[in-house]
């Protein structure tokens, strides 16, 4: 059979398995159980919410074919408010509730916390999202793998269309002081300097939920900014454009895909207007990609949300990983998810040594009549 017939055929299988209702699945000690951890309450819900649309999905698909290997697959579904305290009670709770294998955590924070406890249970956890480079680069968790690329490859996009793009010279560098968004503005503060085509005029961190961000609006201005790089999530980036716009600081904003989010612009209004996030690079022209999308739309009646493509990918590499394997045990799947390729919204994928998907990269958006388009 031709890879274009089947790419149909499977894309088809996709959207007709989803005109059904989700299933209940089978009891405790018959079933291969799929957690599926990270926010799903609190300001950052909209990150998480739709990775369980599509671990719903991806496991609907599945029992509806029988399972994997005789067994149905059973969702065990944690809110970790994306938060680290949080999400170490929430992964021993599906380890203690025998997890076999988990999609998530989503903010780079909360999987580093959790990460200890899945690897000392022996369980492979993969996250859509979270993409601090030490989750895979450090080397301490050979258990964890994840279907977005890492922050020194975004803040790379993000400076170089910067520079070479909107042609900046002189970037102020914002961040949320977290994990995730002081990771990645380090990143992108060493690739502006070592670029020798512009110059880092501030570089500092800001309090998360703070009411007024006048203080760091000031700063930017007085630095004489061209360009402000901001690493973070929506809340945050959402305050600080529009202060920029009362402020009248005419500049442009480029943040991450902490940003790269609707509520991002349902918050922020018409003050979004214009604003550049990267993102999962465009997968319109994947059919695996249109049929996902396509049955989130059919079941739920709605679009999907932030990092649903990748959450569904994710959850099929988990499952295809288990099904290869004939096993949960952790070194089964870990091989099987390094040596197989399987098919998903994100592209062919299979993973490297060190737990990233190979081929999987960033793109930029902007903010154009209130909707985040790819910039061309």
């Amino acid at each position: 059979m031709q890879a274009g017939l089947k790419m149909k055929m499977f894309s088809a299988a996709i959207v007709f398995g989803f005109a059904m209702t989700i299933p209940v699945i089978g009891t405790a000690g018959d079933t291969i159980k799929l957690g599926v951890a990270g926010a799903q309450s609190g300001d950052l819900a909209s990150y998480g919410l739709p990775t369980v649309k599509a671990a719903e999905l991806v496991v609907a698909q599945y029992n509806a074919k029988g399972g994997i290997n005789g067994k149905m697959v059973e969702l065990l579904i944690e809110d970790d408010v994306c938060k680290p305290e949080v999400a170490t009670n929430t992964a021993t709770k599906l380890v203690t509730d025998g997890v076999d294998v988990v999609l998530g955590h989503i903010c780079s924070g909360a999987t580093k916390a959790a990460l200890p406890i899945y690897k000392e249970a022996g369980i492979v956890l993969m996250s859509p999202s979270a993409t601090n480079p030490d989750l895979t680069q450090s080397g301490d968790y050979p258990n964890f793998f994840r279907t977005i690329a890492s922050d020194d490859a975004q803040a790379k996009t993000e400076v170089e269309f910067a520079i070479n793009t909107i042609g900046a010279k002189k970037i102020a560098v914002v961040h949320d002081k977290g994990d995730y968004g002081k990771g990645l503005a380090e990143f992108a503060k060493k690739f502006i300097e070592e670029s020798g085509k512009a110059e880092v005029v501030l570089f500092e961190g800001v309090t998360p939920g703070a009411v007024d961000y006048t203080a760091i609006v000031q700063k930017i201005k007085r630095k004489g900014a061209d360009a402000v790089i901001f690493g973070g999530y929506h809340p945050e980036a959402s305050k600080i454009v529009s202060m920029m716009k009362k402020k009248r600081l005419k500049i442009t904003f480029i943040s991450d895909d902490g940003v790269k989010d609707d509520t991002f612009i349902k918050v922020a209004g018409k003050n979004a207007e214009g604003v550049y996030a990267s993102g999962p690079q465009d997968n319109s022209a994947n059919p695996i990609s249109v049929a996902a999308i396509e049955a989130h739309k059919k079941t739920y009646n709605e679009d999907p949300g932030a990092f649903y493509e990748n959450a569904y990918s994710a959850a099929l590499a988990l499952l295809n990983a288990v099904e290869k394997a004939g096993s949960t045990d952790m070194a089964a799947v870990i091989k099987a998810l390094q040596t197989e390729t399987v098919e998903t919204p994100v592209g062919s994928i299979h993973f490297d040594e060190r737990g990233d998907a190979v081929g999987v990269g960033f793109a930029m958006y902007q903010v154009v009549n209130g909707k985040y388009v790819p910039v061309k």
